[in-house]
């Protein structure tokens, strides 16, 4: 079944650590079957407090997001998300198509 990264950046805190993060984060991507449905696109925050902004990725399964995220080479490069921001990572199935 079809699975999500749902990142939402809620403050960012040090912007040159982001900015590195941003410059490596897609090299992470190679080997792995990773499409960015959403990345930052105009958002507008329908409940709850404001938002910087919103990136989905898709994969093939929950098993292939997770070897994605917590592989060798995300987790180097996500250090510099962690200093640059604030976020929230959520993994979530989607809906069989014939449900």
């Amino acid at each position: 079944m079809t699975a999500y990264i749902l990142f939402q950046r809620d403050t960012t805190n040090d912007q040159q650590a982001l900015d590195r993060y941003s410059e490596r984060a897609d090299s992470t991507f190679a080997g792995h079957d990773v499409h960015a449905l959403v990345d930052y696109g105009t958002h507008e925050v329908l409940e709850g407090p404001p938002i910087e902004g919103v990136v989905v990725l898709q994969f093939p399964d929950a098993a292939a997001a997770r070897d994605w995220y917590f592989g060798e080479q995300y987790q180097e490069v996500v250090q510099d998300r962690f200093r640059g921001a604030t976020y929230r990572a959520v993994l979530v199935d989607g809906v069989d198509a014939g449900a």
